[in-house]
Order: structure tokens, then C-alpha cells, then sequence
């Protein structure tokens, strides 16, 4: 299982002298583990204020979306499923993504789609309504980019097929060793690119001309990892025209789209408008500090000044994370922390008992930057400000790590820790890329600090 490799990677990276290469390898192994975490905990659908944007590739064919699962007419054994799961209406993402998938003849689709959107359940109901169950043979074939997300969706297979019992899933992931030639009786298969290019092609285990739906999820992650691109690439080519083509991704850099674009032909494309609107329910502070202890100080005048429901503080390294939960605690405050040994499922638990309430304070790292909605959190702190590889302002992040206050149209609070001229000079990148001032707050005045609570 993956750990918390960014801050691995971080430490590797202080203790070398800013040596690039391991950090970029251990980097790109945290997105699946985060990915992986993003479905473990969003078990139930995410209220998101994004809006959804249709390009279809006719733009004169009438648009369709639906506002109930009934109006896609499923057969009542999925229906059954999908209220089984708690599903009671189509998520932004399905109203527009199901009429697409489910359409006849099919029509090809790529997304940009979080954890939580419902996107996952989304194409596994296409799957389903698009297999024939008297046909023994795979029809709809399913690639994640890591044996542990393979397994995230085969659940959310079997949970929705369960009043479905005659469609059946295979799982092509390492340890499922088959002989060369078997006969494959499963309709569904899912599993990572290496194996599934393994069972089409040397095995002959799987006959991709039979294919009729082909979905990719997790693209981003997918591209990220060595050598899954081609592998992606080799699959589809081995599949017949008129296959379904169903790509998702949460994010879309370029080299996202031109992959998508190779696998994906003719696609109609939904994408989440970006959330424009976040930074300004949130106000912005930095405060200036010498070192570590004094950041430590500052933390707690801001603790003792203002009443705070429930707050993360966002630490570079897991060494600082730990110090600083320990000093927390001897302080008197109930505190989680997120750090690198953990496994995924370990983190999951702390998330979740955070969104519970049963701690106040969550000490983290980057592995918590992402997709994390807890709505009592009213105070973000950045205890060192993030960086990339290269030891300049990480936007991105700075915009997800403070995302996760002044959510649900609650206004929120961030503060940034300033302890040197290399952080100043990250902060000043910052303000620049978003065009937004960040204010300077002095933690000694306390009046101060109570003005900015208000």
C-alpha cells in the first residue's frame, strides 16, 4: 500500500540537497494512493457547486439530461441496485453523463469527474445495462491504474448488481493467475492495464473483438504511471470500432487530453466548470515568524483569541507534522495526525473520525490537500506554504489545501506561516497568480486576531 510519499519524498529531498528524481517517481505513486483514498471515503455523494459543461460531438442532436433514474428506463433488477446503494437521484455528472452512456447506437464519452460525484457508479450502470447475460463471454472490460482501485470499483459492481446475479465479474489483477487459452465465463472484467493487455493478447484469455464497452477510469493517474499509457493505448486498439469508448479523469493537464484524445474517438465531452468562487468566501493572512517555535506560538495565540469549530494545519514534511501534533496535544487539544507510515485505509479511518468531530485539529501534509469535505472546518492554517519539486509556489495546491474552509457557502480562514525570504517570495507568487492580496495579521495583538473571526 502506498504511503504518504509526497512527504517522504520531501524528506528524501532535504536530506539530498534537492536531488529531483526520486521525488517526481514517489509523487506520481501518491496520486493512485490518493485517488484510492478519494473513493474510500466519499461514500456518500459530494454536494458540489461546480457547474457542468456539455460539448457534444453533434452539436445539433438534442441534448438529453434527467432529473430521476427512472426516466432511463433500466431494468428494474439495476433499479432495485441503485436505490439499494442510496442513490435517490442522478448527481450533476449522471443527470448529464447516463442519457450519453446508455444511449442507442452508444455514444463515446470523456469526463472530468472528482470522487464523489457519482461518477464511478455512473459507468458501472452503463456496464451493466449494456451486458447480455445468456452471452458467457466479456463484453464489458474496465482498466484502473492500481490493483487496490481495481477493487474499489468491483464493489461498486457487486453492490449494484447484486438483484443481478446472472451477470458475473472477473477481476484481471496481479495474484488472479489464469492458463493460457481458458475460457472466460464473466460478462465484466476489470483490472489493471499490464494483466488485461496480458489476458487480450498472450493469454488469449479475454477475445477484445467482443468488447463492447471499454471504460478507463482514473486517466490522470493512469498517465502518470510508467509504462499504463501504452499498455491503455495497445488495449484499445485491439478492440472493434463500434466499442463504447467511456474515459474519466479528475483532472485535465494537456497530456490528460491528448491520451484521452487517442483513445477516445469522437467523444461527447462533460467537464466541471472550475470552482472560480472559492477564493473569495476566504479570507487570506500571512504572519512572520523566525523559525518553527515561533510558528508554534503564533498558532496558539490565534487558538486563544478565536473560537475555532475545527481546524487543518498543512505541514511540508512528516517530521514537522509530528512535532507539531505532539506540542498541540501537550497544549491541551485533541489532535489527529496524517502521517507517512500509514496505509490508506488507515488514513481513511482518521478522516473519517475528523468528520465526525472526534478531533478538532488535523495535522497533515499534502496527502489531505485533496477532495476532503468536512464542513465544521473553519480555519486552515499553512504551516509551511506548498512548493513543487522545483521550490516554487504551488498554486494548485495552495487553491485545494484553503478550499477546504469557506466551503458549503460558509466563509472561511486562512492563515500562512512565513519564516524565511524563500517563503515570503512563495507567498508573493501566490498572490500574484490568484490577484489577490494577502493581508499581514500580528498574532501578539490579540484584538486584532479577533477582528479577523468576524
Amino acid at each position: 500500500m502506498a504511503t504518504d510519499s509526497w512527504a517522504l519524498a520531501v524528506d528524501k529531498q532535504e536530506a539530498s540537497k534537492f536531488s529531483h528524481s526520486p521525488v517526481t517517481l514517489v509523487f506520481l505513486e501518491d496520486k493512485a494512493a490518493q485517488s484510492l483514498l478519494n473513493k474510500m471515503i466519499h461514500t456518500s455523494l459530494v454536494n458540489t457547486t461546480n457547474q457542468v459543461e456539455v460539448l457534444q460531438r453533434d452539436p445539433n442532436s438534442p441534448l438529453y439530461s434527467v432529473k430521476t433514474f427512472e426516466e432511463l428506463r433500466l431494468k428494474d433488477k439495476l433499479l432495485k441496485g441503485v436505490y439499494d446503494m442510496g442513490f435517490n437521484r442522478p448527481s450533476k455528472i449522471q443527470e448529464n453523463a447516463l442519457p450519453m452512456m446508455l444511449a442507442e447506437p452508444p455514444q463515446n464519452l470523456i469526463a472530468q469527474s472528482q470522487s464523489g460525484t457519482g461518477k464511478t457508479a455512473a459507468f458501472v450502470l452503463a456496464m451493466l445495462s449494456h451486458v447480455d447475460p445468456t452471452n458467457k463471454w466479456a463484453q464489458c472490460l474496465c482498466i484502473a491504474p492500481t490493483y487496490e482501485l481495481a477493487l474499489q470499483t468491483g464493489k461498486v459492481i457487486e453492490q449494484m448488481g447484486k438483484f443481478y446475479p446472472e451477470v458475473k465479474l472477473a477481476y484481471a489483477i496481479r495474484g488472479n493467475k489464469l492458463d493460457r487459452g481458458a475460457k472466460l465465463q464473466e460478462q465484466i472484467v476489470i483490472g489493471t492495464p499490464g494483466t488485461v493487455l496480458d489476458w487480450c493478447s498472450k493469454l488469449k484469455i479475454i477475445n477484445p473483438k467482443k468488447i463492447s464497452v471499454f471504460v478507463l477510469d482514473e486517466a490522470d493517474v493512469m498517465i502518470a504511471t510508467q509504462g499504463h499509457q501504452d499498455q491503455s493505448i495497445r488495449i484499445q486498439r485491439m478492440l472493434p470500432k463500434e466499442c463504447q469508448m467511456l474515459l474519466f479523469s479528475a483532472t485535465f493537464e494537456d497530456s490528460v487530453w491528448k491520451f484521452a484524445e487517442r483513445v477516445v474517438p469522437d467523444p461527447n465531452i462533460i467537464k466541471l466548470k472550475r470552482e472560480e468562487e472559492t477564493l473569495d468566501t476566504i479570507k487570506q493572512y500571512y504572519v512572520l515568524c523566525s523559525d518553527k517555535e515561533e510558528k508554534f506560538t503564533a498558532l496558539c495565540n490565534i487558538y486563544g483569541a478565536i473560537t475555532i469549530a475545527q481546524a487543518m494545519i498543512f505541514c511540508h514534511t512528516r517530521r514537522t507534522a509530528g512535532w507539531l501534533a505532539a506540542e498541540l496535544t501537550k497544549e491541551g487539544h485533541v489532535v489527529a495526525l496524517l502521517s507517512g507510515e500509514m496505509t490508506v485505509e488507515q488514513r481513511a479511518t482518521i478522516i473519517e473520525r475528523f468528520r465526525e468531530g472526534k478531533e478538532k485539529v488535523l495535522v497533515t501534509t499534502n496527502v489531505c490537500s485533496r477532495g476532503i469535505d468536512v464542513e465544521q472546518v473553519s480555519v486552515v492554517i499553512n504551516f509551511d506554504l506548498p512548493m513543487d519539486k522545483d521550490g516554487n509556489a504551488d498554486n494548485e495546491t495552495y487553491l485545494h489545501r484553503i478550499g477546504r474552509t469557506g466551503r458549503f457557502g460558509k466563509r472561511g480562514l486562512a492563515v500562512n506561516m512565513i519564516d524565511s525570504k524563500h517563503s515570503m517570495n512563495i507567498l508573493n507568487q501566490i498572490e500574484e497568480h490568484f490577484n489577490k492580496k494577502i493581508n499581514k495579521l500580528d498574532t501578539d495583538d490579540l484584538d486584532e486576531i479577533e477582528k479577523i473571526s468576524n
